[in-house]
Order: structure tokens, then sequence, then C-alpha cells
């Protein structure tokens, strides 16, 4: 984490020490309260319905060396060491921007609708096989995490791989300037921030944006299959000697795959390069391995050996729910991914469901897909007429969207296979009764949906 003077820290995001304290250490920053720990620098930020600044005298207490302070908010606590700037957001963001440029670790930002923690997971596998490696922490990965991730960063790091969400134009822009990420993965374009930006094509050029803050010489690994990419990079003044290289499904790209296959634990594959044997990842589904191979290219890029890369890709080690398999204590196999849902990667865990074998009867437990604005009863009805009684046994799904999944997929499947829910509890009281064993379920849908409640009950 950050450690530099109080001096050093105002002058690196433009304030101005407040007393004659500046000598005082500073050891890493937090904006609650709750996590503060000694020698820490509170920064106080200001939402719609709170103020940070209430909160400094608590912080300053429970340990913080200093504070930040806002000039707009009056004159800064008394007999507290305090840095007062125009804005406390902004000065968070100069602040780690200013780190990041005085630490030798090289940066891997990555981006896109859906693939994002996890094609970071395995380029931090990848990448940790040989260097010393720091990740995004949970979902710190907006105008705020970002800068409070780089501001984790030691100065022994020599890689960060940083996730760049957004809702809206500019944010990634935003992000990529303070990060500069030397490589950068656009995973895919999806239908999610649909609500925000109103088509895919507008997704597109917000994903892109990530090439702003990128330096000359840098490499930009992006998903092949999606022409909106290539479109909207079109539309830009792409940074000098910027390289670039595809992955995805088909043959065009730079790196595809030959072969896939699945067992229980894992997916195993082959590339388009001799240098590499099978690789095994401890995910499941297609779409997993399409993000691994922007993880190997990452690893190629940086200097890691096949061998090296294929057992950092073994070791993996995931964010929770995001298809996470696991056993119930009754012996029930639950596919655990409530994290989050688009259109897209509800048809890729779907199809992941359909595709494992050596499992009794199939269940899908399907949760409202948020923020897809004036279209998102066409996409709910999209996902329930894909499905097939062939290929699951049972459809059960929750919320109000959710009930048009119901009914779509009630259209050609026998009536009592087909359940639609307004009660969490409910419908995992009934899963618990019909399902057995021998069966499969899957939990997916988003984030506001909370499913993994959904899980829990079915692992107890």
């Amino acid at each position: 984490m950050i450690q530099r003077t109080l001096v050093q820290v105002a002058t690196m995001l433009g304030g101005e020490v407040s007393g004659s304290q500046g000598d005082i250490s500073i050891h890493g920053v937090s904006t609650d309260t709750r996590s503060i720990h000694a020698g820490s620098l509170f920064i106080p930020l200001i939402g719609e319905n709170f103020d940070g600044h209430n909160y400094a005298e608590e912080a300053y207490h429970k340990g913080a060396a200093a504070i930040l302070w806002q000039a707009d908010h009056g004159a800064a606590p008394r007999d507290v060491p305090c840095i007062v700037v125009e804005d406390t957001l902004t000065a968070l963001q100069r602040l780690a921007k200013a780190y990041r440029k005085e630490l030798p670790v090289r940066i891997i930002g990555i981006t896109g609708s859906n693939g994002k923690t996890t094609t970071k997971d395995l380029v931090a596998a990848v990448l940790g096989s040989t260097y010393e490696v720091h990740k995004t922490k949970g979902n710190l990965n907006n105008h705020i995490g970002l800068p409070l991730t780089l501001l984790m960063l030691t100065e022994t790091t020599q890689f960060a791989v940083v996730e760049m969400g957004m809702s809206g134009r500019g944010e990634i822009a935003l992000l990529s300037e303070i990060a500069e990420p030397e490589a950068a993965i656009i995973t895919m374009i999806g239908e999610s921030h649909m609500l925000q930006l109103g088509s895919r094509d507008e997704i597109a050029r917000a994903k892109v944006e990530i090439v702003t803050g990128m330096p000359r010489d840098s490499l930009l690994i992006y998903n092949g299959d999606e022409p909106l990419i290539e479109q909207a990079l079109g539309e830009l003044e792409l940074p000098a000697g910027l390289r670039r290289l595809r992955f995805g499904r088909e043959q065009g790209n730079d790196r595809y795959p030959l072969d896939i296959r699945m067992d229980a634990d894992g997916a195993f594959f082959t590339l388009n390069d001799s240098a590499f044997g099978e690789m095994f990842i401890p995910l499941l589904g297609t779409h997993n391995v399409i993000n691994a191979l922007a993880a190997i290219a990452v690893g190629e890029a940086f200097g890691a050996s096949p061998s090296a890369i294929a057992a950092g890709l073994r070791s993996l080690q995931m964010t929770s729910m995001r298809i996470e398999k696991l056993t119930a204590a009754n012996g029930l196999t639950v596919l655990n991914d409530a994290y989050n849902a688009s259109p897209a990667s509800m048809r890729a865990a779907i199809a992941l469901t359909e595709q494992l074998s050596g499992f009794g009867r199939k269940f899908l437990v399907l949760g409202d897909m948020l923020e897809l604005g004036e279209h998102e009863e066409q996409f709910h009805r999209g996902i329930g007429a894909m499905l097939s009684p062939e290929r699951v046994d049972y459809v059960f799904t929750f919320g109000r969207l959710g009930r048009f999944i119901a009914e779509e997929a009630s259209a050609h499947f026998p009536e009592a296979q087909v359940r639609a829910y307004d009660d969490k509890a409910e419908l995992a009281a009934e899963l618990a009764l019909l399902a057995r064993a021998q069966d499969l379920v899957l939990v997916k849908g988003s984030r506001g949906m909370r499913l993994e409640q959904v899980v829990q009950s079915l692992l107890a």
C-alpha cells in the first residue's frame, strides 16, 4: 500500500497541508470508517445520501493518521492533521494516478460486458506463475474502486490486473487515464448497460475507451468474434504503435481453440499454437475457455513460458459466485452463478448446463436480468424461447421479469415443469423437495436478485 509523508501525499494530489504536521507518515488510504487501520489517510467522499466528512473525526479517533478535507465544507477539524483539497473524489483519483507513475508496476486493464472478473482471475493466475501480482479485490472496478486498488499496490508489485467497469460513456476513459495500462483486454460486447447506453454499438464505443490512457507500443487483446469492437476502434485515434491481438472461437482470430472437452471438474482444450499442449482450467463452460485464451495471450506477451502458463491456469483461484460447482449435503450438484446476469451470460450458463453429462435431472433457477432498458421483456422472453425440455427438465423463475422467461418456456414444456415465483423462500423450499442427489441445479440471476440465498438453502 502507499507509504508517504503527509507533505508528499499533498503534493501528489494537489492539496495543502493544514497545520505543521507534514512529516506524519501515511500508510494506505480508506474511504470507510469500518476499514480504518492505524496510519491510514481517511478520504471522506460525498454521495447523494451521505457525506464522509461527518465521520472524519471518528476516523481519526479510530487510528487514521490524517484526513482529506474538501474546502467548501468550512474549517477543517481542529487538532486533526488534514490536507485541504477542492474535491475529495478528484483528489483520490489524482493520488492514485501519481502513485501509479512512481511505481515500476506493469498494469493489465480488463473491460467487457461479461467475463471481466473471470478473465481478471485467469490473467492473475497466469502471471502469478512467474511474477508478483496484485488483482482487483471484489468489485473495486469503478471511479472509486480502481484508484483504491492502485493505492493498495506495494513498491515490489510487478503486475497489477485491474477491472474497469462502467455505466456510461467516458467512465472507462477516465479509468484508463488513471491506470495507464500497458496491456488491455476487451472480453466481449453484450447487452449489459443497454438501459444507460441504448444500443450495443454505444456499449462497444464505451468499452474501447480503454485505449485512451494506454502508452505507445502497448497491447490490446480483444474478442475478434465481435465486429463491433473493430468498428468502434476505427472511430478512435489509437496510441502510437498499438499492437492488436484477437482471440475467440472463430479461426480467423490470432488465438482460437482447436478442441474443447469438459468433465465435472473443468475444461480441457488445445489451441492453435504448437508450443502449448492440452490445457486445463478448473472452470466449466466454453465461454471460460475463450476467456482463458486472452489470459494466455497476456502471459505470452510478458514472457511467461507455456509450462508456467499451464500451471497458472490449473492453480486458478476464482472470485466466488461465478459458476462455482458446489455439492449439497445430500449430494445434489449446484452450479452457483448468482453474481450477475445478462442475456449473453445467461445463454452461456444454460448452454453449459445442457452440455454437462452424468446427472439425473437438470433444473434451471433463473432470476431477473436487470438494467436492460426498454427491451427487457424481449430479452427475457428470448431466454424462455431457447429452453428445451429435451435438454433440461425443470425451469424455476424468480422475479417480475423472470415470469416472461416462464411464459415462453411454458409454451413447449409440460405444465408442471415450469414454475414462476415471487417468493424466494417458497422457490427454495419446493426445489429442495423436488431435487435429488443425482440431479444438477443451475442458479443464475442479476446481483440485485440475491439468488445466492437459494444456493445457501440448497446446500443446507
